[in-house]
């Protein structure tokens, strides 16, 4: 069971400073499934209140590319992204969906998160202590009888699947990024080390540090090494599901150019989305990162991520 953070420590201008012209890669806001602390548009409006740049829209069910299209005109001076997260209600694994979201002006595709074999929470026969809050429209509809089986990127063998791969093949043609949502390790290697083959540009590892990845500095190192990004988020650490010393060493022994931190927020129990984001870049400033190396996790990379 995770253990509860102490306080955080305040924000300081340097930490706002540092975060201008921020990109996160990761928020998770209203309009959803499931309540959120904010909407879109809202949450855009206190990053450009902030000197930050904008973010992508994450959903475990729904693409968010139109949505981010109507955001960014609605907010002028913020760049919102679309998302697909491949889960049963986009039809898994789908090429479909994910050329469509291509065409949309989506940024990412996250591989399986809610639906993965290797995410437990959840399910009827998973665990019950400090559930995500969308394991109970999980547990909901398998209760009703409409969930499928759980989705693997790999077969018993250990071999990316065919219909992956058809995903990847529509990631690359759009220069998207692959992310790797909460697949397991077995299978995260397997594919960092098939994307590039297969010509996709931007591989990003998701929230490394998350109980369902739990992947260790050597392994993020190593991922690093076949030339992913390491992702890094605020929740993970704050709700207590990993300790801030280890995310740190973890950012360390891997190198801040190949990595990223984004936030995960927008839960109605967490700090607002931009607050967290400074906050993040507080704890690393507080750990000894200069402000320049916080901007390359939360400016420079994400900025070349999304815009190039």
């Amino acid at each position: 069971m995770s253990q509860p953070t102490p306080p955080s420590p305040p924000v300081t201008d340097a930490a706002w400073k540092a975060l201008e012209g921020a990109y996160d890669l990761q928020i998770h806001v209203a309009p959803d499934v499931i309540g959120r602390r904010t909407d879109d548009i809202d949450c855009a409006k206190d990053f450009l209140a902030h000197a930050m740049r904008g973010f992508v829209l994450k959903s475990h069910y729904i693409q968010t590319g139109e949505r981010a299209q109507v955001v960014t005109k609605a907010v002028p001076g913020i760049r919102a992204f679309g998302a697909l997260t491949l889960n049963h209600s986009v039809g898994g694994l789908n090429p479909v969906a994910v050329e469509i979201a291509g065409r949309s002006g989506c940024k990412i595709v996250w591989m399986p998160t809610v639906d993965a074999e290797n995410e437990t929470a959840g399910r009827l026969d998973g665990g019950t202590v400090k559930l995500p809050f969308w394991a109970s429209i999980q547990r909901e509809l398998a209760a009703e009888g409409i969930a499928p089986p759980p989705l693997s990127v790999v077969d018993a063998s250990g071999r990316v699947t065919d219909e992956t791969r058809r995903c990847l093949e529509r990631i690359a043609k759009h220069n998207m990024i692959l992310a790797t949502g909460h697949i397991g390790r077995r299978e995260i290697f397997a594919l960092v080390r098939l994307a590039r083959e297969m010509g996709v540009r931007k591989v990003v590892v998701t929230h490394a540090e998350f109980p369902s990845q739990n992947l260790t500095g050597d392994e993020q190192k190593e991922l690093a090494d076949l030339g992913a990004l390491i992702e890094h988020c605020f929740t993970t650490t704050y709700t207590g599901k990993a300790p801030w010393e280890t995310a740190f060493a973890n950012i360390r022994k891997t190198g801040v150019p190949r990595t990223i931190i984004s936030t995960d927020l927008g839960q109605t129990i967490n700090p607002p989305v931009a607050e967290g984001f400074a906050m993040f870049a507080q704890r690393l400033l507080d750990a000894g990162f200069t402000s320049d190396e916080v901007r390359t996790m939360a400016v420079t990379t994400p900025t070349r991520l999304v815009e190039e």
